[in-house]
């Protein structure tokens, strides 16, 4: 019902009673008039409105008019006597009382239609007014829409990986592994979860602090295993700020986790003048 009123509300239906719309735009019209007896309401009404706006607006002729004109037609017509033609007879005859019947007709409709047309134009612009208005309000409210998604859709994963993170702190089975900076960053430290026997690795985004990183490179994770190094996976400083944890590749063994930066996209063996952290695992 609150959709049928705000359609009532835009002014399409003064339009068109005034016939002001495109087809396409009165079959919409009428096929809403159809389903919704609100809507076939509201274009009675209007079309009765606008109906006494004219006859309550009409402008009265000045005294005597009418029998000037009746005068001046009654001068110029005159009887015509039956005459035989060679096919038919044709009787022209004047009728006063029809010409004044046809003369206040053609009053009455006048004055209807200048009231429509005052009715017309008023009706037009505040129409045309409401529907920017409204085009306007629905843009924004797309907007706010869009962005009531979004802080929705951050709100929900942020609390997801909330929810995660408490739950890994709180299972013995994960291990926390922090990891500190080295000479070339020695205020870099972040934190690496690892389940061992689930062989998952996660780095915790809430506690992990290093340089920034450039759009070329991008920081890797290794894993040293009996020595060698393994890769895990390249992340960057920051990362998707909806993601409280970035899931990182799967290790079954390690010995220590570290954290070099290189190339975008990785590298097959890690740059070791780039070490920024390392973390020994104690299990």
């Amino acid at each position: 019902m609150e959709e049928i009123q705000a359609y009532i509300e835009t002014g399409i239906l003064e339009l068109y009673v005034i016939g002001q719309l495109t087809a396409q735009e009165q079959l919409e019209v009428e096929q809403m008039a159809v389903k919704h007896p609100l809507v076939k309401e509201e274009i009675n009404a209007i079309e009765v409105a606008m109906e006494k706006y004219a006859f309550f607006h009409a402008v009265n002729p000045t005294a005597g008019l009418e029998n000037k004109i009746f005068d001046e037609i009654s001068a110029e017509v005159k009887p015509i006597k039956e005459e035989t033609v060679k096919d038919e007879a044709v009787i022209v005859q004047f009728n006063p009382d029809k010409a004044k019947t046809t003369i206040r007709s053609l009053k009455y409709a006048l004055v209807a239609c200048m009231g429509l047309l005052v009715i017309s134009v008023v009706a037009l612009y505040y129409a045309h007014s409401s529907l920017n208005v409204a085009k306007q309000q629905i843009a924004e409210l797309n907007i706010d829409n869009e962005r009531f998604a979004t802080t929705v859709s951050y709100i929900k994963a942020e609390n997801k990986d909330l929810q995660q993170i408490a739950q890994i702190s709180s299972d013995p089975t994960w291990t926390s592994v922090k990891l500190a900076g080295t000479e070339i960053a020695p205020k870099a430290n972040m934190v690496v979860y690892w389940h061992k026997k689930g062989q998952h690795v996660m780095v915790d985004i809430t506690k992990m602090t290093l340089p920034e990183n450039d759009a070329a490179h991008q920081y890797q994770l290794w894993a040293m295993v009996n020595g060698k190094p393994v890769d895990l996976g390249v992340f960057d400083a920051k990362a998707d700020p909806k993601k409280l944890l970035v899931a990182m590749k799967e290790i079954g063994a390690a010995q220590a986790f570290a954290v070099t930066l290189e190339k975008r996209g990785g590298s097959i063996n890690p740059t070791m003048n780039k070490l920024v952290a390392l973390g020994g695992i104690s299990i």
